[in-house]
């Protein structure tokens, strides 16, 4: 009897995540901002292209990695309100295209995957669509 409520839970918990990893990744589409800023992906492309002129890209990878890692992709590590990183310029550069309209995660998400293109990696479709945090909580954050 207590094998069968094991395996019951343990099914349970699998379904439920794979429930929930379905629903979360099927909100994220690549073509997010296909209407409401369609030139985002050339936009940050350039300032990237700029970043690593200046060998200051692989920071916009070391920043992605951090976002993500605390509470998800969510941009919060940016609310600071210190505009000394390459992220603030490129998002600054974004918002003159098309204003409130791309989060900050997805800017890191997308700037992120340039580096890594334009410094000889792989490529990929970077899914866009993430909201940005509210609340950005330094204690959480393992690294600085």
């Amino acid at each position: 009897m207590r094998n069968s409520c094991n395996f019951t839970l343990y099914y349970s918990l699998f379904v439920t995540f794979m429930i929930m990893f379905v629903v979360v990744n099927s909100q994220l589409t690549s073509d997010f901002y296909a209407k409401t800023c369609p030139n985002v992906l050339k936009v940050v492309r350039k300032e990237v292209q700029n970043a690593i002129k200046m060998r200051m890209a692989a920071s916009l990878l070391r920043l992605h990695f951090h976002d993500c890692f605390v509470n998800g992709c969510d941009g919060s590590l940016l609310l600071d309100g210190n505009s000394t990183t390459m992220i603030d310029n490129i998002k600054k550069v974004v918002e003159d295209e098309c204003s409130g309209v791309v989060s900050c995660a997805d800017i890191l998400a997308v700037a992120a995957g340039d580096f890594v293109l334009l410094s000889g990696g792989p490529t990929w479709k970077v899914r866009l669509g993430r909201r940005d945090g509210l609340v950005g909580k330094q204690d959480l954050m393992l690294c600085t």
